[in-house]
């Protein structure tokens, strides 16, 4: 496990603390409703971080083309099991280096809020790398409480409930967030660490890595369209 990272439930836990048979378990929710009204219909989706296909599926069944790319192998067998042709990638979206650039990159999952500042850098260069002159990169990001609503929870339509215990500070503008996900047969645990980002803070990121916010795809602001600059 990397540091300030642990999971716990059956089933096999990733590095980052995600346990394989629960991400194969959570549904969709909104995502790809707002990826398909942001971006051309059968377009080819580099999707980075797609986990155990969760978005993958549904935007397979929409008529989308989709690379996905994760650093678990156990995730990417659940995701080359699903029906639809999907071409899977093994390595850290950070170091991704496919040699090809696609329309449509998507940073799902508030990955650009990791903990570590040096792989949220690596991980936007790796869209902007990747994404045509033309093209989007569709970023999922954290809404405004989500450090400070705490503890909470959700009960999820699918029936399980989703609980953020705590966010607590570990030094360096970084957060320890701890969250626990109910089923009637099992239960998981994540720790993580996530680093909270004010608009201005997002945007200095994007800048750096040569995109820039194009425009909000949702009221709340957690998904955003860039493109790249220049």
């Amino acid at each position: 496990m990397r540091e300030g990272y642990e999971g716990t439930g059956p089933g096999a836990i990733t590095p980052d603390g995600c346990a394989v048979e629960l991400y194969a378990r959570l549904p969709a929710g909104e995502e790809p409703g707002v990826v398909a009204a942001a971006v051309p219909p059968g377009a080819h989706i580099l999707e980075l971080g797609s986990g155990a296909g969760r978005v993958t599926r549904p935007l397979l069944e929409r008529g989308f083309r989709v690379t996905a790319v994760d650093e678990s192998a156990g995730m990417l067998e659940k995701v080359a099991a699903l029906d639809g042709g999907v071409r899977t990638v093994l390595s850290p979206i950070e170091h991704l280096d496919l040699d090809e650039r696609f329309p449509v990159v998507m940073l799902a999952s508030f990955l650009v809020h990791t903990g570590d500042a040096a792989v949220r850098r690596g991980m936007l260069r790796a869209c902007r790398r990747h994404v045509t002159d033309h093209g989007c990169v569709l970023i999922q990001r954290e809404g405004a409480d989500y450090h400070t609503n705490a503890p909470r929870e959700r009960v999820d339509p699918a029936g399980h409930t989703v609980r953020i215990l705590s966010a607590e500070p570990v030094g360096d503008g970084v957060n320890e967030v701890r969250a626990e996900y109910v089923f009637p047969d099992a239960v998981w645990t994540q720790t993580f660490r996530a680093r909270p980002l004010t608009p201005e803070q997002f945007e200095e990121a994007l800048a750096e890595a040569g995109l820039k916010i194009d425009r909000c795809l949702t009221d709340d602001g957690t998904w955003v369209r860039a493109v790249p600059v220049g």
